[in-house]
């Protein structure tokens, strides 16, 4: 039809031309009788009938067009008649389903009457120069599916496309009240939440007036920001609120960034008490029961991950997680340690038999966590078996192992991953996972479905996958090490006599120490740290041996200064350096540069990427004042909040270190830990 119609316009064009031409030569020669002398032989009877035929053959010739014209749209009509069926004309009337007819150039040929209605000419016109996005049903087409539909908006109305190929059919349905409906339910959609103050029992401990002043304007602060951002808070406990909103609000406050977080945070360093606040959010569902239990996740996430940050979980998909600037702070509560580990106690007394298991690429502080658990077990007279495969071992522990303990030590000790999946048939045996609670990373992940029982001792901030169905979880991300947290339950348990810690248990336990703690030098280290090493040494730790278990062999020492010589500086105080692509690294080796690129002057955080196994590793260090955990969680792992770390399946290591540099540079700021909110609280 797009062609005849061409061919009509040129015809008609032509005629015009042609008849303007005779028409003003007829009149040049007409009235110019003195050369031509035509006045004598035509009068005005011959001139009218001349112009009364002319005007004829124009009023046939349109005739003729428009018969043309309505035989071509009467064929078009028939063939989309053809396509969706006899009642066409009203059906797409009623659905406001509009209908588009193109030739094989994609030129429109036929509309049906919306379109006309909407003021929408499109005829003449090829459809991809006027919806680009159509490009896509195009393509689809072309591999046989007719299953896409793309979304347009014309005229401020909203459109669902579809297209059917052998027809040269393209379908518009009228989506524009399904869409506003949407929208607006989805604004107003239910969101749930709940806010805590941390810090907040650990503050009021005197209850001074400086205390006081401190959480009435934390409180003022919270309830004018959430007043503002239409949020309803209601008190649940002295520390604790509960949430509701709608979306549109909590979109606002997205866009804000959650400043609640950093404006609590600097009324804390105003006022000289050590006071955030940790929000749990949960949406995306329609029973708010299911919501509320969401939203406490996140809350329980969000304290165990430190505090002072936002946790948003929307069903179904992971979790976000925003702020987390300030360091977990160091508590010292006797009693809760207490309770916990008489609680590890009693789940060991009344379990058959004891697996013990910490994370692949297993290092001392791993090790020495696990061998702290089997003496617990060996004091109860628990069969306990630490489930290593050497395979997936660190070098240097691997070598604190076999140089430590006989060979029948070693088989009393260590359990392969396999025999540990088979022996662990009994619904009364019991997991305890050290030093790791993602379950991806642990030794023998097919353990961790079979059993029935798990406990996880854990430093690091807890991660959005974890490990679940815990009988007695105990992650704490102010602890220097698991070692740490193992000699603690060792030392505060009320069991007696009290637990016996071979002298070697103690001294792999306090290497395990030093190499977390970077030898006390971290910021992260604490007065806890001081008091478990202390415990230790009363157990017989050595720390010349300690010391020994972490010295490099002289290759490695040369491969740490081969990778370091690769060294660049994407900004000032960030060090990257990235290791042989072509050579295999042990994570002790790749951790151990980055420690090695913090000891340089203005140097506050590193990165350090190299081949492991058959993955890329980046491992992340920082002095304190940059969140690596923040920076490592972008790029899909974690870890700590000056020592995490991030793993790829990718070969290419030239795109892992691309993903650094962009993430890096996009959530840098966001990582700068704010010096003067890491306060170190303690409680006797």
């Amino acid at each position: 039809m797009g062609k005849t119609i061409k061919k009509i316009r040129v015809t008609s064009f032509t005629l015009i031309i042609i008849q303007l031409i005779l028409i003003a030569a007829f009149f040049v020669i007409y009235f110019n009788d003195k050369t031509f002398g035509l006045m004598k032989y035509i009068d005005d009877l011959y001139v009218t009938i001349g112009a009364a035929g002319l005007i004829v053959f124009d009023c046939l010739y349109v005739w003729i067009v428009v018969l043309i014209i309505s035989t071509l749209r009467s064929k078009t009509d028939l063939r989309a008649a053809e396509v969706i069926g006899s009642d066409v004309q009203e059906a797409y009337n009623f659905a406001m389903v509009g209908l588009v007819v193109t030739d094989l150039n994609d030129v429109v040929i036929w509309t049906n009457d919306i379109f006309k209605d909407r003021h929408i000419d499109i005829i003449d016109i090829n459809i991809l120069d006027w919806q680009p996005d159509l490009r896509a049903l195009k393509d689809v087409s072309n591999n046989a599916s007719n299953d896409e539909v793309v979304k347009i908006v014309v005229n401020s109305r909203n459109y669902e496309v579809k297209y059917l190929p052998d027809a040269g059919l393209w379908i518009f349905r009228d989506t524009t009240e399904y869409e506003s409906t949407y929208k607006y339910s989805k604004e107003q959609a239910t969101v749930v939440g709940i806010l805590t103050i941390d810090n907040y029992t650990d503050a009021m401990v005197g209850e001074t007036e400086d205390f006081n002043d401190a959480v009435t304007k934390v409180k003022n602060v919270i309830f004018t920001y959430m007043k503002e951002y239409g949020v309803l808070l209601r008190k649940f406990k002295d520390d604790s609120y509960s949430m509701l909103c709608n979306y549109q609000s909590l979109e606002k406050i997205r866009n804000d960034n959650f400043s609640i977080v950093d404006k609590v945070r600097q009324v804390g360093i105003e006022e000289n008490v050590p006071l955030t606040i940790s929000i749990g959010i949960a949406h995306d569902f329609p029973d708010v029961i299911k919501l509320n239990e969401l939203a406490a996740e996140a809350l329980d996430i969000a304290m165990s991950r430190g505090g002072d940050q936002v946790v948003l979980s929307v069903y179904g998909r992971e979790m976000e997680f925003i702020g987390g600037k300030t360091e977990a702070q160091e508590k010292r509560n006797k009693v809760k340690i207490r309770v916990l580990a008489d609680s590890l106690l009693s789940l060991i007394r009344a379990s058959s038999n004891v697996f013990i298991m910490g994370h692949t690429q297993m290092d001392m502080d791993s090790l020495g966590a696990c061998l702290g658990i089997k003496a617990i077990c060996q004091r109860l007279n628990k069969e306990a078996k630490i489930v290593i495969d050497f395979r997936r071992t660190e070098s240097k522990t691997r070598a604190a192992l076999t140089s430590s303990f006989s060979k029948e030590e070693l088989e009393n000790i260590r359990i392969s991953p396999e025999k540990a999946v088979a022996s662990i048939h009994d619904t009364n045996s019991l997991l305890v996972v050290c030093d790791v609670h993602t379950p991806d990373m642990v030794m023998a992940p097919e353990l961790v479905d079979k059993a029935s029982k798990t406990v996880v001792i854990d430093h690091h901030r807890r991660a959005e996958q974890y490990i679940e169905r815990l009988v007695l979880n105990h992650i704490d991300p102010a602890a220097s090490s698991a070692s740490e947290l193992v000699t603690e339950f060792i030392k505060f348990s009320s069991i007696n006599p009290r637990i016996e810690l071979p002298s070697i248990y103690a001294t792999i336990m306090l290497s395990g120490i030093f190499l977390d703690s970077t030898y006390f030098k971290s910021k992260h280290t604490g007065i806890r740290t001081f008091e478990a090493c202390t415990t230790l040494k009363e157990y017989g730790a050595d720390n010349a041996m300690a010391d020994d278990f972490l010295k490099d062999e002289k290759e490695e020492y040369f491969t740490i200064v081969g990778i370091m010589k690769n060294m660049s500086f994407p900004t000032y105080g960030i060090a990257c350096a990235v290791a042989d692509p072509e050579r295999e690294y042990d994570s002790a080796t790749l951790a151990k540069a980055a420690n090695t690129c913090l000891t340089m002057k203005g140097i506050k955080a590193a990165f350090v990427i190299g081949k492991v196994g058959k993955k890329i590793k980046v491992s992340c260090r920082s002095d304190g004042s940059i969140n690596v955990q923040l920076l490592a969680e972008k790029l899909g792992g974690g870890g700590h909040f000056t020592s995490s770390a991030a793993e790829f399946d990718k070969s290419d290591i030239k795109a892992v270190e691309a993903q650094l540099l962009n993430v890096i540079n996009t959530y840098l700021n966001l990582a700068r830990a704010d010096a003067k909110t890491r306060k170190i609280v303690e409680e006797d």
